[in-house]
C-alpha cells in the first residue's frame, strides 16, 4: 500500500480551518499509530458552523465538492477512507455510495460507540450539544443507524453556539452541565458531546468527569479501522 492508500481524509464541512486543524490532529492520535497518515481539508463554501438542518443540507454539496476535488488534485488519487467530520454526517451516504473505500461520519462513530459498552452490549445513551435546531436531526440519525430504543436523548447548553465557540470555558460549564442532566435524569450510560467544533472541550470532558464521554472524531477513526480490518 502506498503513501495515498494509507492516508485516511478527513473533510470538515464547517468552513472554519482552525477547526479542521484541531479535529485532524484529534484523528492522528488513532490513526497514526496504526499506520496511517491523516489528510484534513476543509470545506470552500457554507457556514463556519453547521447550526440548523438548512445548513446541514446545504454543506452536503460542498462536502462532496471538497472530497472529490481533492481525490482529482496531486495529493489525491486512492486514500484508505474518508470521515466526515460533522455530527450530522452531512454528504456521507453519497459518498459511500460513489467511493470505493470506507466513508465513515463523526455522528456515525459516535453513535456505534455509545450505543455498546466496550463488550458489545447495548446500553442507553445521550448527547449533549449546543445547537438546538439539530435536535431533530440527530434522533433521526440515530434511527437510521439502528439505536432508537436506547437513545435518551438531547440534552443543550443555555448559550448559543457561536457564543460558546467564543468562550471555550463556558462552553466547557454549559456542556459539563447537559452532560450531567443527560446522566442524573435521562439515565444515560454514556454521552456524545455531539459537533465536530466541541472536539476540544470533549477531550477536557473525558478528562474531567467520571461519566464515560464519547468524542466524535476518535469513536470515527476507530470505526475506520474496524472496517478498514474487514477489507
Amino acid at each position: 500500500m502506498d503513501t495515498k492508500q494509507r492516508t485516511v481524509l478527513l473533510v470538515n464541512p464547517n468552513t472554519n480551518s482552525n477547526t479542521t486543524a484541531m479535529m485532524t490532529d484529534l484523528a492522528k492520535e488513532t490513526l497514526t499509530p496504526r499506520g496511517l497518515r491523516v489528510a484534513g481539508i476543509t470545506a470552500a463554501a457554507g457556514p463556519a458552523m453547521i447550526v440548523d438542518p438548512v445548513s446541514l443540507a446545504e454543506s452536503e454539496a460542498h462536502v462532496r465538492d471538497a472530497v472529490h476535488g481533492y481525490l482529482s488534485g496531486p495529493d489525491g488519487g486512492s486514500v484508505a477512507a474518508v470521515v466526515v467530520a460533522a455530527i450530522g454526517d452531512p454528504g456521507r451516504a453519497r459518498l459511500a455510495e460513489e467511493l470505493n473505500v470506507p466513508v465513515v461520519g463523526i455522528g456515525q462513530g459516535s453513535i456505534h460507540a455509545a450505543a455498546h459498552t466496550p463488550d458489545g452490549q447495548l446500553r442507553n445513551f445521550g448527547m449533549a450539544t449546543s445547537t438546538p435546531l439539530l435536535v431533530d436531526a440527530l434522533g433521526k440519525l440515530v434511527a437510521e443507524h439502528g439505536f432508537p430504543d436506547q437513545f435518551v436523548g438531547v440534552r443543550l447548553t443555555d448559550s448559543e453556539p457561536l457564543v460558546l465557540a467564543a468562550d471555550p470555558e463556558r462552553q466547557f460549564q454549559e456542556l459539563a452541565r447537559a452532560v450531567q442532566q443527560s446522566t442524573k435524569v435521562d439515565g444515560a450510560q454514556a454521552v456524545i458531546i455531539a459537533g465536530g467544533p466541541l472536539s476540544a472541550t470533549a477531550r477536557r470532558l473525558v478528562e474531567a468527569t467520571a461519566v464515560e464521554i464519547i468524542e466524535p472524531v476518535p469513536s470515527a477513526c476507530r470505526l475506520v479501522i474496524a472496517q478498514l480490518l474487514q477489507d
